[in-house]
C-alpha cells in the first residue's frame, strides 16, 4: 500500500466547553459527598472530573484518515475504489442529512458538535450501504484527499 500524495487525518475531538463541563461534574460529585467529610469531597471532585473526562475523551476519539487507497473512518475501512461522488454539506444540509433525509442503511460517523459533514456515495454493488455520512471540520479537504487517493489507485474520478 502506497502513501497518498495528499494525506488526510482528522480527530473528531470534543469542544473545549465539554472539558469545562467535566470540571462541573466533578464539582457536583464533590457537593453530593460534602456531608461525608473533606476526604470524600476531594475524592468526588477528582473522581467525578476524571470519569467525565474519560467519557468526553473517548467520545471525541474517532479519526478520519485517507491512507493509501483506503478511507478509514472510526472503525470502518473502505477502499476508495468502492466510493463514488463526495458531496460537501454545509451546516444546514448536514443537519438535514442527519435527521429527516437520513437513510437507516447509511454509515454515519456523526458528531453533533461538528456542524459540517461530507456525504460520500458507496458504489460497491455488494455493499448495502448507500452512503457514508462523515462529520468533519474540513469537508472540502477530505473530499479532495478521497479524490486524489482514487486517482492514484487507478479508479475513476
Amino acid at each position: 500500500m502506497q502513501l497518498s500524495a495528499s494525506p488526510y487525518e482528522e480527530r473528531l475531538t470534543a469542544p473545549r466547553t465539554w472539558w469545562l463541563m467535566c470540571l462541573l461534574v466533578g464539582v457536583a460529585m464533590a457537593l453530593v459527598l460534602l456531608p461525608f467529610g473533606t476526604l470524600p469531597l476531594l475524592g468526588g471532585l477528582v473522581g467525578g472530573t476524571a470519569a467525565s473526562a474519560v467519557v468526553a475523551s473517548s467520545y471525541g476519539s474517532p479519526r478520519i484518515r485517507v491512507v493509501g487507497d483506503a478511507l478509514i473512518a472510526g472503525e470502518a475501512k473502505i477502499p476508495v475504489s468502492a466510493l463514488g461522488e463526495a458531496e460537501v454539506l454545509d451546516q444546514e444540509e448536514a443537519r438535514a442529512w442527519r435527521t429527516y433525509k437520513a437513510d437507516t442503511r447509511a454509515f454515519m460517523l456523526l458528531r453533533a458538535y461538528i456542524p459540517t459533514a461530507l456525504k460520500v456515495e458507496v458504489t460497491d454493488p455488494a455493499d448495502p450501504t448507500p452512503y457514508l455520512y462523515l462529520s468533519t471540520r474540513e469537508p472540502e479537504r477530505l473530499a479532495a484527499a478521497i479524490k486524489a487517493a482514487r486517482t492514484e489507485s487507478g479508479g475513476t474520478v
